[in-house]
């Protein structure tokens, strides 16, 4: 297997995957339905998801494990199974990605916030560690905590996942337009506090995902690359969704982001993919776009 860091050395660009929940629906997740359960209950279906990123030419696929900490699932009555769902789901993509492809194992936030005390910081690190543990136990070769807004809630998956796993880190935040060129998390965090984060020398990694398009991403890009010379990971939601005839649709295709793409490579992202919306085929689009460039 090679090693993930060195790869991020060696490699201009690595490819990584696209929206898992969609692909989950298509295979039949119903709304309500937690999406960690098919895991341990439907492999298989999962398993396809995963493999479809593979061929689609990613160097990097993610996990069934988004919602996967013991405070999220602790909602569908299933906290005691955090550390088995979370391995369940590494291995999924550890079987589906092979020897060549690298499993990025998914950390999403909690869900609860620390500054209304509805979670305690030593729960919210307990309830990362298990997923970490859980993640590595499985095979995953690195983690990434995703869609972060609250930087202490970053920080603290950080930490659990540091001590408590042998894994190269990835911190990515979820940021929106904030005023005229500006932009920021829900909680108020800017790009720039980011790449400022006490907890950055526990981490490979930096970057953006989901937010409201490739528009907002790029400025986004264009501050963090701006703010420091870390590996950059940017993942943008294919445009701001809208309901057509009951069905939430993504107005970008795969075909619309080669001229996103090249941006990006201007800004020397290090890894790209996708987030909400996306798909195997904007995947593929990107694959060659990086083969094309850098071959």
């Amino acid at each position: 297997m090679p090693d993930f860091l060195q790869a991020l050395k060696d490699r201009k660009v690595l490819v990584s995957d696209g929206a898992w929940g969609t692909l989950l629906m298509d295979e039949g997740l119903k709304a309500g339905v937690c999406p960690e359960i098919w895991n341990k209950d439907f492999p298989d279906r999962v398993g396809i998801v995963a493999k479809k990123y593979v061929d689609a030419g990613a160097d990097i696929i993610e996990t069934n494990s988004f919602g996967g900490s013991r405070i999220k699932l602790d909602h569908y009555g299933l906290g005691d199974q955090a550390v088995d769902l979370n391995a369940r789901a590494a291995e999924i993509s550890r079987k589906a990605a092979g020897e060549k492809v690298f499993v990025m194992g998914s950390v999403g936030p909690t869900g609860k916030m620390l500054i209304t005390e509805e979670v305690s910081e030593s729960q919210m690190f307990d309830a990362f560690s298990e997923q970490g543990i859980g993640l590595e136990k499985g095979g995953a070769d690195l983690l990434i905590m995703e869609t972060m807004t609250d930087l202490q809630e970053a920080g603290i998956a950080v930490a659990a996942c540091r001590e408590n796993t042998n894994l190269p880190l990835v911190c990515s935040m979820s940021f929106e337009t904030a005023g005229e060129g500006q932009f920021a998390t829900m909680m108020g965090i800017t790009p720039a506090q980011l790449a400022e984060a006490e907890f950055l020398e526990n981490v490979v990694v930096l970057g953006s995902n989901c937010g409201k398009g490739t528009q907002e991403m790029l400025g986004v890009a264009t501050q963090l690359r701006k703010e420091t010379t870390m590996p950059l990971l940017i993942q943008a939601n294919a445009g701001i969704p809208a309901y057509d005839a009951g069905e939430m649709k993504f107005p970008d295709s795969p075909d619309d982001w080669q001229t996103y793409i090249n941006k990006l490579f201007d800004l020397n992202i290090n890894i790209i993919g996708g987030c909400c919306g996306t798909n195997p085929g904007f995947i593929e689009n990107i694959r060659r776009w990086v083969d094309e460039t850098y071959s």
